[in-house]
């Protein structure tokens, strides 16, 4: 089964994303640790992270180091991705500047709020600022529009979670280390499939979002391609995600034994509430948008005990650069590290390694630097904490392998 999987995704794998936001402006740079999606668990966590941030480094006091920026909804719904990407970057810099060597960075990022024209104010706010290198936005449409002003201006962007094909296609200068969405929707009908996890199979999905359509229209394809049955496929959309009961019901009178997400954790939290009130107990299978939802304020983590997703991350895993990020995370937000932290991290850390095979120096231009960055990505292969082997194309696509995750106990457990 790995195999499959792994084989699936060899091809253009790259992130999905998400929903919507409100708030404030706010910046972050390197200076100190920026606060999490969500508050410390407790006031002595809180101070116990105040008190292990990091100083500002030497280089970028000194102003030897890359400008490296992003843009992210910082407050409002979707805050718990905009936060764990501004978290997940910011240990990684630390991490980099700390070693002492010829690649540091001094980090900035900017409240984009989750809408797109904020976003390109957010983008034009880090150009001011003399952003050099950007890690793009958080989520979908706010990327796609920043993405066509980092190709105008020729500023290379490399974004950890927007998965839209829509960011990359057209922009040479433009890459994603996120799965992209059609290949979620691949993976998930591959392996359900070949888990036999489900013979009948019902999809929830929302109409009026790219990443949500974006997924279920390639699911549908490949499951048809590997004899799932789907029984029931039935939408929503932002202003009607309150009350799933005539989805539900559809999806328990067709028989439906595996209920398919292709959504975020926000309205995921409320279909397992309403089908438990209902007592309609199938298998839910999510995607990567999925994550998050065991952080949710308010929300009964037994509810999703059983939840099956796709996800490129394991926090519970063994290895030693899993193990001392998932703890040093901790220490400092009070909070266990979801994917999109994860992945923010081994932006940063595939920008050193691009860095350090072109040779590039911080008093570069930043267009000497995004010419650079076009022509050596697709020439690394970069190990991280969500994927080993990762390799990109020129169109922007990284390639590496999903990991199938159950929820249980209230932690993420893996499948494989």
């Amino acid at each position: 089964m790995k195999k499959a999987i792994s084989f699936v995704l060899t091809a253009v794998m790259c992130a999905g994303l998400l929903a919507g936001c409100g708030g404030t402006t706010a910046g972050s740079d390197s200076s100190a640790a920026p606060e999490s999606a969500a508050a410390p668990a407790s006031t002595e966590a809180a101070e116990d992270a105040e008190a292990e941030a990091p100083a500002e480094s030497t280089a970028a006091a000194t102003g030897a180091a890359f400008k490296l920026g992003g843009t992210a909804p910082l407050t409002g719904s979707a805050a718990i991705y905009g936060n764990a990407v501004m978290n997940g970057a910011q240990i990684a810099v630390d991490e980099i500047n700390a070693e002492g060597g010829a690649i540091q960075f001094e980090l900035k990022y900017e409240d984009d709020e989750n809408d797109p024209e904020k976003a390109v104010s957010a983008y034009n706010a880090l150009k001011d600022w003399g952003i050099q290198l950007s890690l793009g936005s958080v989520t979908t449409k706010p990327c796609e529009a920043v993405a066509t002003e980092h190709n105008t201006d020729r500023i290379f962007g490399l974004t950890p979670s927007a998965s839209s094909t829509a960011v990359t296609e057209g922009k040479d200068n433009f890459f994603q280390i996120c799965f992209a969405d059609p290949n979620q929707g691949v993976a998930s009908a591959d392996y359900i499939a070949d888990q036999q996890l489900g013979t009948k199979v019902a999809v929830i999905y929302r109409n009026d979002d790219v990443y949500s359509s974006g997924i279920y229209e390639r699911f549908a394809e490949e499951a048809e391609a590997k004899g799932l049955e789907i029984v029931s496929a039935t939408t929503f959309t932002d202003a009607s995600s309150n009350d799933f009961s005539v989805q539900l019901t559809e999806a328990r009178d067709a028989g439906a034994d595996l209920v398919f997400l292709p959504i975020y954790y926000q309205p995921a939290s409320l279909i397992l509430k309403q089908a438990s009130d209902m007592g309609y107990a199938p298998k839910f299978f999510g995607v990567d948008g999925m994550d998050g939802i065991l952080t949710l304020e308010g929300f009964d983590t037994s509810l999703a005990e059983g939840v099956m997703l796709l996800t490129p991350f394991n926090a519970d895993a063994t290895d030693e650069k899993t193990v001392n990020f998932v703890t040093k995370y901790q220490e400092l937000y009070g909070e266990i590290p979801n994917q999109f932290a994860a992945d923010a991290y081994d932006c940063v850390y595939a920008y050193k390694a691009a860095l350090e095979a072109a040779g590039a120096t911080a008093d570069m231009s930043a267009e000497e630097l995004c010419e650079l960055m076009v022509a050596t990505f697709p020439t690394i292969t970069f190990d991280g904490l969500t994927g080993e082997g990762m390799t990109w194309d020129a169109t922007g696509a990284v390639s590496k392998s999903p990991k199938g995750m159950v929820i249980e106990n209230g932690a993420y457990v893996g499948m494989d």
